[in-house]
This record gives structure tokens, sequence and C-alpha cells, in this order.
């Protein structure tokens, strides 16, 4: 049994942005990063499964920007590294939100650096920059809203309105940081903001296919997780706001709804059981460890 769990978790770490290494989630003892333990992100992105059928959510819904699209077709290799993308993406996240506040803060400048070289033109001939405050808006609500919405689905359906408003405020200061500005911080903010948005988003050529190679070609760690990976890329859709999937196409009815979610429900109870050193577990046992104390000052 050990050894089938030490199995599980090393390919579900394999997935994530710990497999690209660069973020020492245990070290330095008691630093709670940006948010620390107690905060609203920790609960919301601890679950690997519900972040991973969030993200799935997120990345389509951004792919329906026009400009947010644009970037990823222009400047990524996420059409022949999708795992690369997937990782470094997680990496962010959990760093942002698990690790020291030198790895946070490293990471948000890292991805800033990236951002001043991502700029071109739209086939209309619009202008665009990854550094745009309201296109790096849009990418935050898309992600922080999904992540929410799949940890009601697959965590806790009860988490307290104010629980959840107060993740949106948290979760606010990294879009800041990157130059988001007018970041929507509570949940009728995030509606608001969403229904403000749908005039400016379409469905062209190019976002069908980075929608068909994320549904038919996303990679797994084995052949006998592929069944797994499938449903959950199915969860990533049926999370979306229905006006969305429709725009993508992906349309899905009560009964495939049910069958999705009831398939992630009796998934995921094995999953948590496997991974016990994932972001959130390395970084809980760093605030459980006591900061060592300095050694005297040197003579003379």
């Amino acid at each position: 049994m050990e050894a089938l769990r030490r199995r599980i978790e090393t390919q579900v770490l394999s997935l994530t942005g710990l497999a690209l290494g660069g973020v020492d989630f245990e070290n330095p003892p008691g630093d709670p990063g940006l948010f620390g333990p107690d905060s609203a992100c920790w609960k919301v992105h601890r679950d690997f499964t519900s972040m991973l059928a969030g993200g799935i959510a997120a990345l389509l819904l951004q792919m329906l920007h026009p400009m947010a699209l644009a970037g990823v077709w222009d400047h990524s290799n996420f059409r022949r590294d999708m795992l690369g993308r997937l990782r470094r993406t997680g990496q962010f996240i959990s760093g942002t939100t698990f690790g020291s506040r030198a790895d946070a803060e490293r990471l948000i400048a890292r991805v800033r650096r990236i951002h001043d070289g991502v700029t071109g033109t739209l086939p209309d001939g619009r202008p665009y920059s990854a550094n745009d405050p309201r296109l790096l808006t849009w990418v935050h609500v898309a992600e922080v809203s999904s992540f929410l919405k799949s940890y009601l689905r697959y965590v806790d359906p009860a988490l307290p309105a104010a629980e959840q408003d107060r993740y949106y405020d948290e979760i606010a200061l990294v879009a800041e940081r990157l130059g988001a500005r007018g970041v929507p911080r509570s949940r009728r903010a995030v509606e608001d903001y969403l229904q403000a948005m749908r005039p400016q988003l379409a469905f062209e050529a190019r976002t069908r296919e980075v929608v068909d190679i994320l549904l038919h070609h996303a990679p797994a760690p084995s052949r006998l997780a592929r069944p797994y990976g499938a449903l959950l890329m199915r969860a990533g859709v049926e999370l979306l706001p229905p006006w969305a999937a429709d725009m993508l196409g992906l349309p899905m009815g009560p009964l495939k709804r049910g069958l999705v979610r009831a398939g992630v429900h009796c998934g995921a109870p094995l999953l948590r059981w496997a991974v016990r050193n994932g972001s959130a577990q390395r970084a809980r046992r760093r605030m459980a460890a006591k900061p060592q104390p300095e050694g005297p000052a040197p003579l003379g």
C-alpha cells in the first residue's frame, strides 16, 4: 500500500510546479510568506484536485479574451510544451501562496520581466501588451474565480460568504503586484466584472485550436492516469459559466454534469490520501518549525 501511495504521489507532483524546483517551501522556518497559514488563500489553494480543475476552467475562460489569446499564441510554446506551461503556472500560484516572502516576490518580479517582452498586434490591428493593467485584471479574475468555484464544488460547498470575500480580497495582492488595477475584491464585484467583460470576449479559430489541444492532447504521467486526467479536463469545462461554455462550443447537460461531479468526488479522496509532500504540506512544515536563534555577534 505504501508503494502505491508513493507512486501516485510521484505522478501527481510531476504535473506541478514542484517538478521545476527553485522554490524551497520548507525554508526559512516560520516565514509566513505573503499570506500565512490562517489565510483564505492557503485554504482555497491547498487541494490538488480542485486547483487542477479550476486551472483548466481558468485557462479556457482566459482564452476568450483576444489579447490574452494573442499573448499565448504569439509568445508561448504552449502548443508544443503544454506540460511545461502548466508547471510554470502552477509554480507561480503555489510559490506566491505557500512560498516564503522572498520566493513569492522573486516569482512576481520574474513574471513582470517576462511580461515586458509580451507585446504585439491583434489580427484586427489593435496593439496588446501583457503589462496592460486591464488585461492583467482579466487574467487574474478568470483564474481566481475558477479556483474558488472549484473549491466550493469539490472541497467545501459550505464555505461562508465572508470567507469567500476574504479570499478575493487577499489574492488581489498578487494581481496588483503584477500591475493589475481595479481588481474586484468580493463575490459581488467579481460577478459584476465578469458580466461587464462579456462584450469584449470572442471565440475564433485560434481559440478553437487551444481548446482542442487542452482537452484532447493534455499530458498525463502514465497511461493509467489518463482517464482521470480526462475527467478533470471535463470537470474544468463543467466549472465554466454557462455563457462561456456556450461561446467555446462546450455546453454540458445536467446528466453529464452530474456524472463529471460524481467521478471527481470519487477520485479526489485517493489523491488526497496519496499526496503528503505537496506545496501546502511543505509550507505547513515550514510554519511548524521554529526559527533558529542567531548566533552571538562576532567579537571585535
